[in-house]
């Protein structure tokens, strides 16, 4: 294998609106004795050959950075990448067939986020990832956002690893239709590796899976405008430890937030492969009066999923119009439960389809108090101590 690196730099990726500038038209290459360690700060375009992103140098991704099938992008712990703001053709995504390899530490995280002086949500797109695991759309389905085809039979394909990573302020909206999620898992195997994840500030969903298989374990979503964990097109992973918050004073929202929104396919609710994930250990917390969540979990379109250890929390005024929402006109859904529990203002359940298990009403799954302190229950939902080393911060009613 040669030892030459090369950026490749795009004028403009097909599948966004604006371009960069003329200056992006370049290429930059690595000496053959670094092996493949990109040296100048700024990122876009596309990365042909395995490379390597250092600690010691702030990036900047000014335009669409695509790693191309074939090679891998590594990332050292503790690198910081800054995204260009304002844009909708900002973003980092893996091609099926590529990988890229981020394995950040507990002391030394991997963080994305916005270049901003004032950072929001939606500043920049977010990170996406493409594989050869199934979707029932199809086996060769094109993501809508970045342009990426996705989809297959492998259901263990490894699209690389992503470990103590931190996404911020991502979801910039294309259009009506398209927006970018924190980090989108579209036919990811179960092969990649996904843990110790945090999404802040998003303007879209947190996370999302396009069908798959990817496992993800410690998945931690604060201020989220739209769902904190999503899925659609016949995901069947397993999530572990999955902790959701919105934060009072963070008013950015859609139209109908959600904790979890599950689908299966919205088109035929009886598509293969069904939706049917696994969740162990998830708290949903809404500390924000202003904005109600619709549901604390919004199962339908086909999806059967499997929820353990559950806790839906409030604090104060904040509230959810439902807990957990089964049916829909494009196909009910089903959700078997083990051990959930529900605290404040958390609505009641709307049952289209089945919720085969019980939902018991307690007062201390969570403690919330006016000091910005959280502290959840041992044994009730998430363990909340997971997320320490991203340092998390809450905002509670005053």
């Amino acid at each position: 294998m040669k030892t030459l690196k090369t950026l490749i730099f795009a004028a403009c990726a097909a599948t966004v609106m604006s371009c960069s500038s003329d200056d992006d038209n370049r290429e930059i290459t690595a000496p053959e004795e670094s092996n493949g360690e990109i040296t100048g700060s700024e990122l876009v375009g596309e990365i042909t050959e395995d490379s390597k992103l250092l600690a010691s140098i702030e990036y900047t991704i000014t335009g669409s950075l695509t790693v191309k099938e074939g090679a891998t992008l590594t990332i050292e712990p503790g690198t910081v990448i800054k995204a260009k703001s304002g844009r909708t053709d900002v973003f980092l995504a893996v091609e099926r067939g590529a990988k890229l390899m981020a394995q950040g530490t507990a002391t030394n995280p991997i963080t994305f986020t916005s270049d901003a002086a004032s950072p929001k949500a939606g500043d920049w797109g977010g990170i996406v990832l493409a594989g050869k695991a199934p979707s029932n759309k199809g086996t060769d389905v094109q993501s809508e956002v970045a342009g990426l085809f996705y989809g297959g039979t492998t259901n263990d394909d490894n699209s690389g690893e992503l470990t103590y990573v931190i996404a911020e302020y991502t979801g910039a909206k294309i259009n009506g239709e398209s927006e970018f999620n924190g980090i989108s898992f579209f036919g990811v195997g179960s092969g990649t590796i996904v843990n110790n994840i945090v999404v802040n500030n998003g303007n879209d969903d947190g996370i999302e899976f396009f069908g798959g298989t990817v496992n993800v374990t410690n998945v931690f979503c604060s201020n989220i405008a739209d769902d904190m964990f999503d899925w659609t097109e016949g995901y069947t992973g397993t999530i572990d430890n999955a902790f959701g918050v919105r934060n009072d004073g963070f008013d950015v929202a859609s139209e109908d937030p959600r904790g979890i929104e599950g689908d299966s396919n919205g088109s035929d609710a009886t598509a293969t492969p069904i939706s049917m994930p696994t969740l162990n250990n998830v708290t949903i917390l809404n500390l924000n009066p202003g904005v109600a969540l619709k549901a604390g979990a919004e199962i339908r379109r086909g999806t059967v999923a499997t929820i353990n250890n559950l806790l839906f929390a409030t604090y104060g005024s904040a509230s959810f119009e439902n807990r957990i929402d089964t049916a829909d006109d494009k196909g009910d859904g089903t959700v078997t439960l083990t051990d959930a529990y529900a605290q404040g203002n958390v609505g009641e359940d709307k049952i289209g389809g089945d919720i085969n298990g019980a939902i018991t009403v307690i007062e201390d799954g969570i403690t919330v108090t006016a000091d910005n302190t959280v502290t959840g229950k041992a044994g009730i939902g998430a363990d909340l101590t997971a997320f320490d080393w991203a340092s998390p911060s809450f905002v509670v009613i005053k």
